[in-house]
């Protein structure tokens, strides 16, 4: 080979080595970036909570994780003795339904600004915080009534949690010291449910079960379980 040809091969393999060596930061701060992005995904969190004093319970506080892992928390800060009813559980979103509220705060702008509604009074459903915390962002916005579809449709899955996991211990409830009582709450929880006003009903699916399951309870309060269950199935 010419000695022309020879540095001509030297130089090429020298720009191709350079090449190599500089895309690799490049490629490491999008790799970086990436992993950083889907950490800050899976350790996301939103917080719902309510305090509304003409309501039972009072105050709730609802936490769901990126992961769908739920916990809530209920009382009756005003009231005195038994009544106050502190109560915590915890309890597993639907991927379905975890996927759509994650979605919804986004829309939202992760809760960062002011969604009161202010163009004249409306009457009171309870003060509300909605809060979204990631290792990027920590926001909050506080209202009782807010226009925006995604604050509303928010709203309306916690509060929809809060009704099935309420309706939940009353069952439980029922189930060990009053059966005959069973029917007339799950016509009520029949009812709820076509308003759309429950929500993961799979969280009290066991409860369910064991009500459809027991031969000592009223066959048409065992149909009405059954029938909730095929809900809960479906979601």
């Amino acid at each position: 080979m010419k000695r022309g040809g020879v540095i001509f091969l030297w130089l090429l393999l020298f720009a191709v080595s350079l090449m190599t060596v500089q895309a690799r930061p490049a490629q490491k701060v999008e790799q970086n970036s990436a992993d950083a992005g889907q950490n800050t995904a899976a350790n996301a969190s939103i917080t719902f909570d309510r305090l509304w004093s003409n309501f039972t319970p009072q105050s709730v506080t609802l936490t769901v994780s990126a992961n769908g892992a739920g916990k809530y928390s209920s009382r009756n800060p005003e009231k005195t003795g038994d009544d106050v009813d502190d109560f915590q559980t915890e309890f597993t979103m639907s991927p379905a339904g975890r996927d759509k509220l994650f979605r919804y705060a986004k829309e939202a702008n992760y809760f960062d600004g002011d969604f009161t509604f202010k163009k004249h009074v409306v009457a009171s459903t309870g003060k509300k915080t909605l809060s979204y915390s990631d290792p990027a962002r920590h926001f909050s916005t506080t209202f009782d009534y807010s226009e925006n579809k995604a604050i509303q449709e928010i709203t309306n899955i916690f509060a929809g949690i809060s009704s099935t996991i309420e309706h939940g211990r009353k069952l439980k409830f029922l189930h060990r010291f009053d059966k005959l009582g069973l029917e007339e709450e799950l016509k009520a929880m029949e009812d709820a449910a076509e308003s759309h006003n429950l929500a993961e009903l799979q969280i009290i699916q066991p409860t369910l079960d064991s009500i459809a399951q027991d031969s000592t309870v009223l066959n048409i309060a065992r149909q009405r379980a059954k029938k909730l269950l095929v809900k809960a199935n479906s979601q």
